[in-house]
């Protein structure tokens, strides 16, 4: 979560779809905008040749029904203590919404963009990617990801633990500037992790030297284990000086299966991991780590876009990987 310099406070901007699925972002805005005195737009974008449902719901198809559900949604933000609230609906048809999300982002130069997540699948996912995935593709943008309670369940959101996986380059760490700033917010601690492959979770080029090379590539990757510790016992160091508990650990294995084990083993309550905005077959064929994460964790994830001459994804230090 970037905060802009010359505004005191953030801004967040929350694109719904009128259905109460998308909903399940609002006890996260509210908990981030009442603690960070952020403010909040609203977003409803009209879609061109809508379908009559959305998520089993009643499609938002005229700017008069965009209104009267955004003056609802407002009125409960403002009840929640959300201090300022605005409303934007975009009247002009799109068959783009990811694009118009990302371009209202910065229109009105919001520091999160907030989406529900409901996994999904199948064909159209493959070739074109979430709406979520595609608006981070477009734009320089910090992007709040929740994922809907399961079916009768209340909708929470309660910042305790913030799981960071990083990749050891210089690329991904606004990933930690955006978790230190939520983590002062809710009290929380931090904890560090970084992927260090073994020979047989090697990928890409990766593998091919594994094969031709095994005992030169396994000291590399027992070297790049110590240069792991080092670096994030210097990430550590920088959070206690600035008042945040964290702790770290280095992992072996597939970076994939590995972080979603030690977030299920620590309880996080939120990851933030940095993401070069790859979406659908991109993604599929870069190998994006925070892709494949995102399409299978429950916890919140926050994706900040780094930019892509980033060395990787988690991949380990002193080797190239994406």
């Amino acid at each position: 979560m970037r905060q802009h310099p010359e505004r005191t406070a953030p801004t967040i901007l929350v694109p719904l779809d009128g259905s109460r699925l998308a909903e399940a972002v609002l006890p996260a805005v509210e908990a981030l905008a009442t603690r960070a005195h952020a403010r909040v737009v609203v977003l409803h974008v009209l879609e061109r040749n809508p379908p009559a449902t959305v998520h089993g719901e009643r499609h938002l198809r005229t700017l008069v029904e965009a209104l009267e559900y955004e003056e609802d949604v407002s009125r409960r933000l403002r009840t929640a203590g959300v201090e300022e609230v605005h409303m934007h609906v975009h009247d002009a048809p799109e068959t783009d919404v990811a694009r118009s999300i990302a371009v209202h982002a910065e229109e009105h130069r919001a520091d999160l963009v907030v989406l529900c997540t409901h996994g999904g699948g199948g064909l159209r996912d493959l070739l074109f990617g979430s709406i979520a995935q595609q608006a981070l593709q477009h734009g320089k943008l910090s992007i709040l990801l929740v994922r809907p309670p399961a079916a009768g369940a209340t909708p929470t959101f309660e910042v305790r633990c913030v799981l960071v996986p990083v990749d050891g380059t210089p690329a991904h760490e606004p990933a930690l500037d955006a978790a230190l700033f939520i983590a002062r917010m809710f009290s929380a601690n931090i904890y560090l992790a970084m992927v260090i492959p073994t020979l047989a979770t090697l990928s890409g080029g990766q593998a091919v030297s594994g094969m031709m090379l095994p005992s030169t590539t396994k000291a590399v990757l027992d070297l790049a284990e110590q240069n792991a510790v080092d670096y994030l016992e210097r990430m550590r160091e920088r959070c206690q000086r600035e008042q945040v508990e964290a702790t770290y650990e280095v992992l072996r294995g597939d970076p994939v299966l590995a972080v979603l084990d030690l977030a299920r083993r620590i309880h996080a309550s939120l990851i933030v991991m940095g993401s070069h905005g790859r979406a659908g077959l991109d993604a599929l064929l870069a190998g994006s780590v925070a892709k494949r994460i995102t399409d299978k964790v429950t916890t919140p994830i926050l994706l900040v876009r780094v930019s892509d001459a980033a060395q990787g994804e988690l991949a380990a230090p002193g080797t190239s990987g994406r």
